[in-house]
Parts: structure tokens; C-alpha cells; sequence
């Protein structure tokens, strides 16, 4: 008896998970045609309530939307980095300016 409720329970979410899944679909693509979609946050209509407002994190001190990237990240090898988490483990600060400064690889 139990099995069919869980096959009928799992049969009603996996309905509504398909359901939601083209809903939003459906919704994305008809955000993407609307050309009021493509309008920008920074500017004065944004801040009068009439347009989306975005995310606080992305707003500076003045309220205008930040424009160059939150994170930048540079590619180093997977030795580096095993050598800086290493650094940090044992506490003795970062090993790559111990080896630019001495030539020498830490043991």
C-alpha cells in the first residue's frame, strides 16, 4: 500500500518540477523579447520605482550600479596553490615570496 502512495507522491512532484521547469522557461524567453528588459539599473529611472531594481551588493555608496568586476581572479598551477595552502597550514605566511626572495624551493 505504501508504494503506491510513494510512486503517485513522486509522480505529483516530478509533475510539478516539469510544470515549473517550462513555466520558467516559457517566462525567459518572453523576457527576452520584451525590449523594456534590456533597459539599465543605473539610471534615473531605476531609482524612481518604476523600473527593477538590482541586487544592494551591486550598488556603491551613491546608489549607482557598479561597473567593473567584484572579482578578478588569476590563473596560477595547481603547485602554487599547493604551496600557498600549505603556507597557511604551517603558519609561516605565503611560500612564494619565501622562494623569490631565497631561489630556493621550501622543503
Amino acid at each position: 500500500m505504501w508504494h503506491v502512495v510513494y510512486i503517485i507522491a513522486f509522480a505529483v512532484l516530478a509533475i510539478m518540477a516539469i510544470a515549473n521547469l517550462v513555466r520558467n522557461l516559457v517566462l525567459l524567453g518572453s523576457n527576452a523579447r520584451n525590449p523594456q528588459s534590456s533597459r539599465s539599473y543605473g539610471g534615473p529611472q531605476a531609482t524612481q520605482g518604476d523600473g527593477p531594481m538590482p541586487h544592494p551588493e551591486l550598488l556603491d555608496q551613491d546608489g549607482h550600479v557598479i561597473r567593473e568586476p567584484l572579482l578578478v581572479m588569476r590563473s596560477i598551477s595547481v603547485k602554487d596553490a599547493r604551496e600557498q595552502l600549505d603556507a597557511l597550514y604551517d603558519g609561516t605566511g605565503s611560500s612564494l615570496d619565501e622562494t623569490e626572495e631565497s631561489g630556493s624551493e621550501p622543503e
